[in-house]
């Protein structure tokens, strides 16, 4: 697995070994760079939140690619070391943050929130939580109810493709869906007609 574009690109990014993968399912270099190429150019000098990092290849793809500063959040010490360590393989300085917290808890957001979104909150948030257990769903509330997505800002969920994710929730509105393969990109924008 490798960084697509931008300052780092073909840097090789660390996974967990086969046995230590602990539900961990790093997005593949295909749909990166093609979400990526949807993404273009708002991911210049982009605030971005990477919820279930995992192996931080989207924060660290979209810092590779121009953007000011990324946050990493995970559970797993596993991931949030494999985050670190892909980060000072991809850049000598970093200009990025790493939290642990369990997403599966409506308070992680409001402590998300209040640590790094009250003043200026973020232009861009992944979300990529294990498949097929309603976290996409609690992830998009959450993240709705406790305003973390800047206005004009992008939420982007990954989920198996055959999976329901709601059109509008809040004031976030279904934008793009894509599928590759068995991969199923979300990507939200904030309702401006409220």
């Amino acid at each position: 697995m490798r960084i697509t574009g931008g300052k780092a690109k073909n840097r090789k990014l660390l996974t967990p070994r086969s046995g230590r993968r602990e539900n961990i399912r790093p997005t593949s270099d295909r749909v990166r760079e093609a979400l990526f190429s949807i993404l273009g150019e708002n991911v210049q000098d982009a605030r971005v939140l990477d919820l279930f990092a995992g192996t931080g290849c989207l924060g660290i793809e979209a810092l590779s690619r121009g953007a000011s500063h990324a946050v990493f959040v995970d559970q797993k010490i596993l991931s949030l070391d494999i985050v670190r360590r892909n980060l000072f393989t991809c850049f000598e300085s970093i200009q990025a943050e790493i939290v642990r917290l369990n997403l599966a808890q409506e308070s992680s957001y409001f402590t998300l929130r209040k640590r790094f979104a009250e003043r200026n909150r973020f232009d861009i948030i992944f979300m990529d939580p294990p498949y097929e257990k309603k976290l996409a769903e609690i992830a998009l509330t959450m993240v709705e109810k406790t305003e973390l997505l800047a206005p004009g800002g992008l939420l982007v969920a990954e989920e198996r493709w055959n999976t329901s994710l709601p059109e509008k929730i809040g004031f976030l509105l279904l934008h793009q869906k894509r599928r590759y393969g068995e991969t199923g990109i979300w990507i939200y924008k904030p309702d401006t007609t409220l």
